[in-house]
């Protein structure tokens, strides 16, 4: 259990990583990209690789089929959050809806595509290295965690569910250049 929560945390963790990459190379205003209000994780990538973790080792052994796998498990994992953000908080972190063949703005073709490739570079090439890592991570400090993690999600929730925006989110301003 304590390890699919750890692998949940820290691709949660890499996905933020991703958000924000993707944000500035996008040069996208709204950069913070994170579900949490203190936590810097974007939960749908952490669950996502959770999700294709847990398939079976021969779906992992076969990377066309890992891709295939790997991308429609990511796109239901995407629009279960999705609709959950929307329906139960009333929030929506993100919007397809001008891509071709999007469903509700919530998935889309491409992203799905996209998917695909993240599940073969994160399970060929980060997992490995990651998985190393995550062996040597302490059970205390996971125990410590899971708590500090449920008291910023269930205060998150509040908070969106509350003001109905994700700006409630940043509860940093990002430096604003003034004129002189």
């Amino acid at each position: 259990m304590l390890f699919y929560f750890s692998i949940v945390l820290v691709y949660s963790f890499v996905g933020f990583l991703l958000e924000v990459v993707y944000a500035i190379l996008r040069r996208h205003p709204q950069r913070a990209r994170k579900c949490f209000l203190f936590f810097p994780l974007c939960p749908v990538y952490g669950l996502s690789a959770a999700a294709i973790l847990a398939l079976p080792d021969r779906v992992h052994s076969q990377p066309v089929l890992l891709f295939v796998a790997g991308a429609l498990l990511a796109t239901v994992v995407e629009y279960a959050v999705a609709l959950f953000y929307e329906q139960g908080v009333g929030v929506r972190f993100w919007d397809y809806s001008q891509q071709p063949g999007n469903l509700r703005g919530r998935i889309c073709p491409f992203y799905t595509l996209l998917w695909g490739s993240l599940t073969l570079l994160i399970y060929y090439g980060l997992h490995p290295t990651l998985l190393l890592l995550l062996e040597r991570l302490p059970q205390e400090l996971l125990l410590f965690l899971f708590p500090c993690l449920a008291a910023d999600g269930l205060l998150s929730l509040w908070l969106l569910h509350r003001t109905g925006s994700v700006n409630c989110l940043a509860w940093y301003q990002p430096e604003r250049k003034t004129a002189m």
